[in-house]
Order: C-alpha cells, then sequence, then structure tokens
C-alpha cells in the first residue's frame, strides 16, 4: 500500500517541524510538505494534493477554519485540527467539526513539544484514522450565485451611454503580483476602476496602500459611497460585497455585508452583476488568475448587457480557473497576456495608448 501523504500546515516551525518528524517515523505516513499558512498551502497543493491535512487554526493571513472550509468546498479531504483554540465544547471546535473537520486535536499552551511527541501515538492515529474517512458524503455549503445579493440586469436597466466609463476587475489566487502589473501599467489619466481580489478581512487595506505606493493613479480600499472617478482605482474591503451604482451620470459603491457568493465575499460575480446592470456599455470587464468560478456568470451578463471583456490568458495566469470557466461561459470577448492587459483597459475604454 502506498504511504498516507500528509500536509501540515502551521505558523509555528517547531510545531511543523516536530509533527513532520513524528508522523514520518511512522512507515504509513509520508509529510509530502509543510507551510507556515494556508496561502502558502494552496499553492504546495495545486502540485500535490494531500490524502490528510494536519491543520492549526490560528494562522497569518488566513485562519484555518476559513481555509477548512475552502477545502471542503473545493476538494473535500480529512482534515484532522491540531490547535491551542480548540478545546473540547468551545465554539472553535464546534466550529471545526460543523465545517468538515475530522477529529481535532487541542495541543496546550505551554510544554507544546513535549506534548507533541509524547502524544505521537495519538497524532498518528488521529491521521491513519482521516485517511479512511468517506469525504464523499461531506454535504458541500449552498452555493449561492449572486441572485442572493440583487437580481440580474434587465435591457433597460443601464444608460445606452455616457461619458464615464468604468472597468471592473475580478482576480483571485496570484491576483495580488497580477493587479500590480496592470495597475502599475496604467497612466495617470485612467477610467474610474473598481476591483474584486478575494483576500482576507484587514488584509486589503494594507493592499491597497501599497499599490498607491507604486502606481500613477489613486489606490484604495472603497469606503462606502466612494465615488467611481477617473484616475482612481477602488478595492473592495475583504470581508464585504461591493456593488456598483449609480446616480444620474455618476457612479459610486456601495459595500455590504450578505452571504457569501460563490464562496466568496467579496465577489467577483456580484461587482461583475451590479456593473452590467449599472453602466451596461459602458464598463470592461476583466477577469484574472484564480481558483474556482466566481465572475464566470457576471461577466457574461456584463458582455450581454454591452460592455467589452476581456480574460487574462491561461499562459500567464497562476491559475487558469476563473478565467478558463467565462470563457466556456461565453463571457469573454478577448483573451490577452497579463502583460497587455493595461494597455488593453485604455484602447477598449479612450483609444489612449500605453506607453
Amino acid at each position: 500500500m502506498s504511504r498516507i501523504k500528509v500536509l501540515v500546515v502551521d505558523d509555528s516551525a517547531v510545531v511543523r517541524q516536530v509533527v513532520t518528524n513524528l508522523l514520518n517515523a511512522d512507515p504509513d505516513i509520508e509529510v509530502i510538505a509543510a507551510a507556515a499558512d494556508p496561502i502558502l498551502a494552496i499553492a504546495k497543493m495545486n502540485v500535490q494534493w494531500p490524502d490528510v491535512v494536519v491543520l492549526d487554526i490560528e494562522m497569518p493571513r488566513m485562519d484555518g477554519i476559513t481555509f477548512l472550509k475552502k477545502i471542503m468546498a473545493e476538494h473535500p479531504t480529512p482534515v484532522v485540527i491540531c490547535s491551542t483554540l480548540a478545546e473540547a465544547g468551545t465554539q472553535t471546535a464546534m466550529a471545526a467539526l460543523a465545517a468538515g473537520a475530522v477529529t481535532i486535536i487541542t495541543k496546550p499552551k505551554m510544554g507544546l513539544k513535549q506534548f507533541l511527541e509524547d502524544d505521537s501515538e495519538d497524532i498518528i492515529s488521529a491521521v491513519k484514522a482521516a485517511a479512511k474517512a468517506n469525504m464523499k458524503s461531506v454535504r458541500a455549503t449552498v452555493k449561492n450565485t449572486a441572485d442572493v445579493i440583487m437580481p440580474a440586469a434587465d435591457k433597460h436597466s443601464a444608460m445606452i451611454q455616457t461619458t464615464e466609463r468604468v472597468v471592473a476587475l475580478g482576480t483571485s489566487t496570484g491576483g495580488t503580483q497580477a493587479l500590480e502589473v496592470v495597475l502599475t501599467a496604467l497612466p495617470r489619466v485612467t477610467p474610474g476602476i473598481v476591483i474584486v481580489q478575494h483576500m482576507p478581512e484587514k488584509f486589503t487595506a494594507a493592499f491597497a496602500e501599497r499599490l498607491n505606493s507604486l502606481c500613477q493613479i489613486e489606490v484604495r480600499e472603497a469606503q462606502n459611497n466612494d465615488r467611481v472617478i477617473n484616475s482612481r482605482a477602488l478595492i473592495a474591503p475583504g470581508g464585504k460585497h461591493m456593488l456598483l451604482r449609480r446616480t444620474g451620470a455618476q457612479y459610486y459603491v456601495e459595500v455590504m455585508d450578505g452571504p457569501l457568493v460563490n464562496r466568496h465575499r467579496p465577489s467577483v460575480d456580484v461587482l461583475f452583476r451590479s456593473v452590467a446592470k449599472c453602466a451596461g456599455a459602458n464598463a470592461l470587464g476583466v477577469i484574472m488568475t484564480g481558483m474556482g468560478d466566481d465572475g464566470a456568470a457576471g461577466l457574461a451578463e456584463m458582455r450581454n448587457a454591452g460592455a467589452r471583456t476581456v480574460a487574462q490568458d491561461e499562459a500567464s495566469c497562476v491559475v487558469y480557473g476563473m478565467p478558463k470557466e467565462a470563457v466556456k461561459r461565453g463571457g469573454v470577448e478577448k483573451t490577452v497576456p497579463l502583460g497587455a492587459i493595461a494597455r488593453e483597459i485604455m484602447q477598449q475604454m479612450s483609444g489612449v495608448m500605453v506607453r
């Protein structure tokens, strides 16, 4: 029999080392990778998918419960929670089990290294039991569409023509680097830009600040009722949906709570639908690198409303998931490499060439 392939995800280097060593000591188990946070873990899982994930809860960039839900939604895999926060009967432990964790190992707050070594047999047994779990029985959470936030656009929703133009960008895995390439290549004067980048709460503000320091245009985390104006890019806050709204000929954004859409908040589909509804043919939709299909339906709605639509090509994507789905659903008018997207924005929206 092949060995059980395990991924260890924990922000403590000591835990990663000790757990890796004790699991590798068993002839039936092989630790194929270890990661300090879920973002790094995703990259490793894209190379080789594990049979079992040993997962901490409190980590930088993405917490373990959020990552657990993402795994169960996209590729159900046995997960063993190993955390100081998951004491028996606590809300955290219940949340982990409800999200699909197979079992929980509670780490002590003190004497952690000794505990892991002393309880190695329990940890090995937990991993072996998890590997036998029937993940086909895991019910995926309901995958909402943008209907839970707003109805689809009709033929009369958007103005036929205005002097204001809007660019809507949607991206996920690999998008932070891709957005930097696009936004830093734009000239000082551009159409107003609205962006959804799948990113955990509290990270989008720092991300926007960094881009603002690098770009000729203004880049900032969106706040409710922010105007969408030339030379400004608004990034949806993590944990909130962002919608384009219109009053007269002026555009602004609504930042709101709401259920997950395509298992995301913010959702690209929500933004794109709102752009289709409010801007129609006055907009350009761009879908970029990312896992899953968020944005594919919304881009098709934008195209049906008269907007121009562009997708990043497969060769330049970190993950060719979202653009691929958008192409399959007929929402993509043109596919271009990452390095050409800024130029495409200016050509499509204003006829200005990027130098």
